[in-house]
């Protein structure tokens, strides 16, 4: 039995160079998601939001591999981040934030194998953030990313060269939330190896 791993089988959307930003078109994907606001180094809410992400994935998983015969590597964390005064990601004033954590389920999931994984999960962890999680589809179109290397304090500098340089040379604008895809764990990888996808919506400027 293989084990799908969409890092490696949409290497478009998971494996971008750290040198140049590229363009891509990131389909429909269906996630589990959780929403907040403020810093996700102290916010509560943050750290029980990424814990029931990753308990109701693993649950996920293994209702699909007894139902389905299907095998699945757990995704990446990613987030989605806004606020009312988009500097504020530069300055890292991060109680201002607002987020969408998230974490994308194969093809084959449905809301029936998310509705069982999230009832077993309940039952065994009783974890409370599992009640606030969702299911949803979320289709990006086009957008631009590229691989950031180092701490998440030191992505200003790459986002300045994203809204100040590349957009406005390819005749793009930002639309819709930043968007990150965390490809390290941050608690065994120190902040200078640390892997991150920055990728931003885009459309046609004007």
């Amino acid at each position: 039995m293989s084990t799908y791993d969409i890092k490696k089988d949409r290497k478009e959307l998971y494996a971008p160079g750290a040198r140049d930003f590229t363009a891509v078109d990131v389909p429909e994907l269906g996630y589990l998601m959780a929403d907040g606001r403020g810093d996700p180094n102290t916010a509560t809410a943050y750290a029980e939001a990424v814990e029931a992400l990753y308990t109701a994935s693993y649950a996920v998983r293994a209702v699909a591999k007894t139902q389905l015969d299907k095998v699945h590597t757990v995704g990446p964390l990613e987030g989605l981040w806004s606020a009312e005064d988009l500097a504020v990601f530069r300055t890292r004033d991060k109680d201002s934030w607002d987020w969408t954590m998230m974490i994308v389920q194969p093809g084959w999931i449905t809301r029936d194998v998310v509705d069982e994984a999230l009832a077993v999960a309940t039952e065994k962890k009783g974890l409370p953030a599992l009640g606030r999680l969702r299911f949803e589809a979320f289709a990006e179109g086009r957008c631009v990313q590229i691989l950031h290397v180092g701490s998440y304090d030191d992505e200003g500098p790459t986002l300045e060269r994203l809204h100040d340089e590349y957009l406005p040379a390819h005749g793009l604008e930002p639309r819709g939330r930043h968007h990150e895809i965390y490809l390290s764990d941050a608690r065994r990888t120190e902040p200078a190896r640390l892997r991150t996808i920055l990728r931003q919506p885009v459309a046609p400027a004007g």
